[in-house]
């Protein structure tokens, strides 16, 4: 085989791990949660992110699929509970619309954005290649947090697991892209409350470029960079082609504190002595 072609192959290569790799937003954070939306510290962290409590927030109901949202919405309670104060609601399912800068326009002035839970193919069907989608890449651009819970956590990743229009039950469904703003990711989530710690290995074997991240309730991840930081109260579980279990297991267990560093997809467990996730997690975060 001659140079030219070695050196060819070594390039495809290279851009093919390059295209796999899992990044986060080059600028500005993601807040991601696997639900429940009991553990009020998250999205004060939320709002530390976006500038304090009194910050500029955009709230995006439509996941819920209710006719529509007024400023009573009982949604906006845990916010304001929170302590949030400068909330400004948006909602439709008009794509035309939201395809429009007078509706987008919210964002722009806004330095953080939380969708809510529901069913995540509605958001991609009224938000998804639109102006909103475009602002919100914007607000990421100038350092601004996007954050989401349940439905709202899983339309952040790039693969959109549960996407499927007939139930929640089919992991690979008519609906199979999300926002990407956790690129090369499928993002589940009420993990361990609806007994589905297992159900992301269909999309990992089907998808193994992708890494699947699964949360918990009242769990969330704190991404800045190619970086994540666990908090709240349960656990995260990682699935990772490329980081297969010793045991054989397909996936492991992250808590809170723990970090995990994206394009070398490794877990750590920083300023604490102890052994490693059975080899996962090999050294201390510096």
């Amino acid at each position: 085989m001659s140079r030219h072609i070695l050196m060819a192959l070594l390039l495809l290569s290279i851009c093919r791990l390059s295209i796999a790799q899992t990044v986060g937003p080059e600028t500005g954070s993601l807040v991601i949660v696997g639900g429940g939306m009991q553990d009020l510290t998250i999205l004060q962290r939320f709002a530390a992110l976006a500038g304090g409590l009194d910050a500029a927030i955009v709230v995006i109901p439509t996941a819920g699929g209710g006719d529509d949202y007024s400023e009573d919405w009982p949604g906006l309670r845990q916010f304001q509970q929170a302590g949030l104060t400068g909330l400004t609601l948006m909602h439709t399912y008009d794509r035309q619309l939201a395809d429009t800068d007078a509706f987008a326009a919210p964002i722009k002035h806004a330095t953080g954005v939380w969708f809510t839970g529901g069913r995540q193919w509605r958001l991609a069907d009224s938000y998804l290649d639109t102006k909103v989608h475009e602002a919100l890449i914007e607000l990421l651009d100038r350092g601004g947090v996007i954050g989401g819970s349940s439905a709202g956590a899983t339309i952040l990743g790039s693969y959109l697991a549960r996407g499927d229009t007939q139930n929640n039950t089919i992991m690979m469904g008519d609906h199979e892209t999300g926002f990407g703003f956790l690129r090369q990711s499928a993002i589940d989530q009420h993990m361990l409350r609806r007994n589905r710690q297992f159900d992301l290995i269909e999309i990992i074997d089907a998808r193994p470029e992708l890494l699947g991240i699964g949360l918990d309730e009242n769990t969330a991840i704190v991404v800045r960079g190619d970086r994540f930081e666990v908090i709240g109260q349960s656990y995260v579980a990682i699935f990772d082609h490329q980081h297969m279990l010793d045991s054989g297991g397909k996936f492991y267990f992250m808590e809170p504190g723990d970090i995990f560093d994206l394009k070398q997809r490794q877990a750590f467990r920083p300023q604490r002595l102890l052994q490693p996730f059975d080899r996962v997690v090999e050294r201390a975060w510096p």
